[in-house]
């Protein structure tokens, strides 16, 4: 028998008044993959995430969640621009999950965020920083260490690179891959990074007037005949990138 989906997504509906921002949507999300959701800007890339984590009500269809990952406490998020809280430390940052979902002494708390940190390629010192005072690349890592912090099963990131020149955004890739292989979570991630698409996804899955209008290893989506998918991966940036050819 083929394995439960780590999310199954069937005749999704989600809207904005009037607006349909996603018509009928299906897509499963396999246990222990990489998952890359791209799609054109306000096309409901955030939106279809955000409903996923409950930060958005569904007009209509299912969403279910593998046993593994059927609440928020296995579940890890990692927002735009990282969403750290400006007036407490990157240590409290990542503390603050474990203040809220568990029972923890004072020194677990210590122990625990500064292990993750380190998880997460920085060090104790970075810890003591206010999130005025990390650079664009050590926020996704504090963020990324907060969404690592009760070891979800399942992580969802948010255009992880967003913001970051080449070099840290290619860091951070294989931050996100290394992490990935070693713990073995479930990774969604929404992104409009053709790097991070070709060198740590799985599959790829392309939303296109609400619905997915492609699914697959990128091999795959590059033969799709839709005109949104012909246009993003057959452009002239993926023409750089070697895509498309």
């Amino acid at each position: 028998m083929p394995e439960t989906p780590a999310i199954h997504i069937s005749n999704l509906v989600v809207g904005f008044g009037k607006k349909i921002v996603l018509d009928h949507l299906s897509l499963d999300v396999n246990d222990g993959e990489i998952l890359g959701l791209v799609g054109a800007s306000g096309g409901g890339k955030s939106v279809l995430m955000r409903t996923l984590v409950g930060l958005l009500p569904k007009r209509s269809g299912q969403i279910d969640f593998a046993s593994a990952s059927d609440n928020e406490r296995h579940w890890g998020v990692l927002f735009q621009q990282g969403a750290l809280f400006s007036a407490l430390t990157a240590r409290q940052n990542i503390q603050f999950p474990l203040r809220e979902q568990a029972r923890l002494s004072p020194r677990l708390l210590e122990e625990v965020a500064d292990a993750k940190l380190e998880m997460v390629g920085l060090t104790r010192e970075d810890g003591d920083k206010l999130p005025s005072e990390l650079s664009g690349g050590m926020t996704k890592r504090v963020a990324l260490a907060r969404a690592l912090a009760l070891d979800p099963s399942l992580l969802f990131l948010d255009e992880p690179t967003s913001g970051l020149d080449p070099i840290a955004a290619g860091e951070f890739d294989t931050l996100i891959r290394t992490l990935h292989r070693t713990l073995r979570f479930t990774v969604f991630m929404v992104t409009h990074d053709l790097n991070s698409l070709q060198a740590i996804c799985d599959r790829i899955a392309a939303l296109a007037d609400g619905r997915i209008a492609a699914i697959g290893r990128l091999s795959s989506v590059l033969k799709s005949d839709h005109p949104w998918v012909q246009a993003y991966f057959h452009g002239a940036r993926a023409q750089k990138l070697g895509l498309g050819n």
